[in-house]
């Protein structure tokens, strides 16, 4: 165990050093990918995504998708330290990325190389480390997705304390163009397309969605841009006004869509309803191997990688603290990655135990 723990920490100090920006990690990715050739393992790549099986791979066995990304945002403009110096100072590990997502991706790595030879196991182990999570790219997760074939289970490692996100609210921006028509405003001219969009406004403020997740709450829909008119004389022939609606396990984004369409007057254009909600029972075997473990099931505030994988159940768990992702001076306690390698295993060997 120690070993695999100080291989971890080695690693995701050569991460750190190495700008990865989203649509930058084709070094990372090469780091990544030796990590793993020098130890024998064969790797498959597409584009700055690395993905590896475990050595005796059975499809007739369901597939665990370990999965977190490699990419990071560019330092916050506060930082002090250097952003790309992984120094350890008192058991803390600084650097970009260390904590979001750098430790729960070195700690499933390693997770996975402590069960790539093993020939007991009742399940697939894929281990995929992804890119440009950050900004929801097109050329992360989603393309190594099909070519992994069925995937029964799926961990998704970002910093929640260990604990399981087993629900994450969906994301989608809409935006809405209210026509009228116009004239002049000293006379009885036109159609105020401010005055029609206002009634619009009104539903999305006040409308509330007939079901209530359990563990996301409600469906929530917020306005957050307007614009409108040209000069103070002359009536608006359009309104636009941007929503931001974050949905719940009881609507996917495609159905939340199609609710507000008939509700509102106004033109809708979605920007992409890509990034769905997720939800998993806390009765679902790999929950319960966690939550044997003294792990606690919470609903996540953020939007992962999870939103993109709506065709199988995951959850969302990894070593570090949310609170500090994005922050100035990042940092993960080399604790906190020693300890989420062993939770991993752990949890991974209690389902192994189960039926399922």
């Amino acid at each position: 165990m120690k070993q695999l723990q100080n291989e971890a920490l080695v690693l995701l100090q050569k991460l750190i050093v190495t700008q990865s920006f989203s649509k930058e990690e084709e070094q990372t990715a090469e780091i990544l990918n030796d990590f793993f050739v020098q130890r024998g393992i064969p790797t498959e790549r597409l584009q700055h995504n690395v993905w590896v099986k475990n050595k005796y791979f059975d499809a007739t066995k369901p597939t665990i998708l370990l999965n977190s990304h490699h990419d990071t945002v560019k330092p916050n403009k506060q930082y002090t330290r250097d952003p790309f110096s992984p120094d350890i100072e008192e058991g803390i590990l600084y650097g970009l990325g260390s904590n979001d997502a750098g430790g729960p991706l070195v700690s499933l790595a390693a997770c996975f190389l402590h069960f790539y030879e093993r020939q007991d196991l009742n399940f697939n182990l894929i281990y995929a480390a992804t890119a440009e999570e950050e900004i929801s790219g097109n050329n992360g997760v989603e393309i190594v997705l099909p070519e992994l074939g069925d995937i029964y289970f799926g961990i998704v490692g970002e910093p929640t304390k260990m604990d399981i996100a087993i629900a994450e609210k969906g994301l989608f921006v809409i935006d809405c163009i209210a026509h009228g028509k116009s004239g002049h405003a000293a006379r009885e001219e036109g159609e105020n397309a401010i005055y029609k969009a206002l009634k619009d406004i009104e539903w999305f403020r006040t409308f509330e969605f007939p079901e209530e997740s359990e563990m996301l709450g409600k469906v929530k829909m917020s306005v957050t841009i307007i614009n409108a008119g040209v000069q103070h004389n002359v009536v608006p022939e359009s309104c636009q006004f941007t929503v931001d609606i974050r949905t719940t396990d009881k609507y996917n984004n495609q159905q939340a869509l199609e609710i507000i369409k008939k509700h509102v007057d106004c033109e809708v254009i979605p920007r992409s309803t890509r990034l769905n909600p997720s939800f998993v029972p806390k009765e679902h075997p790999m929950v319960q191997s966690g939550m044997a473990l003294g792990r606690t099931i919470y609903a996540s505030p953020t939007t992962s990688d999870q939103a993109l994988m709506s065709g199988f159940p995951t959850f969302k768990m990894g070593p570090g603290d949310s609170a500090r992702s994005h922050t100035a001076n990042e940092y993960i306690y080399v604790e906190e990655i020693n300890k989420g390698i062993e939770i991993y295993i752990e949890m991974l060997e209690k389902f192994n135990q189960t039926d399922h």
